[in-house]
C-alpha cells in the first residue's frame, strides 16, 4: 500500500488518514525535491558530464574497441 504526503516542520504528514501500528517500518522518497533542498537531483547526469568529449575521438581504426591491446602495447590483433 502506497500513502502519499508532504513535509511540514521535518515531520511527514499523510494526505489521506492511514493507521499504521508503532513500529511499522516505512520508506520514504522524495518525489520532488523542496525548496532549498540541495539533494542528488542538483547533480549532473554521466552523459551530461562525458557531453564535452563525446565525438572527440577521430581518425581511429575500425577495430580499435576490439584490439585495443595492439594498439597500445603491441599484442597480436584478435581476427
Amino acid at each position: 500500500m502506497t500513502y502519499r504526503g508532504y513535509v511540514k516542520n521535518g515531520v511527514v504528514i499523510l494526505e489521506a488518514p492511514g493507521e499504521l501500528p508503532d513500529g511499522t517500518q516505512v520508506r520514504v522518497e522524495p518525489l520532488s525535491a523542496g525548496k532549498g533542498d540541495s539533494g542528488e537531483g542538483d547533480l549532473p547526469t554521466l552523459y551530461e558530464r562525458l557531453e564535452p568529449f563525446v565525438g572527440k575521438a577521430q581518425g581511429l581504426p575500425p577495430d580499435m574497441s576490439v584490439n585495443l591491446d595492439h594498439y597500445l602495447y603491441g599484442v597480436p590483433k584478435k581476427p
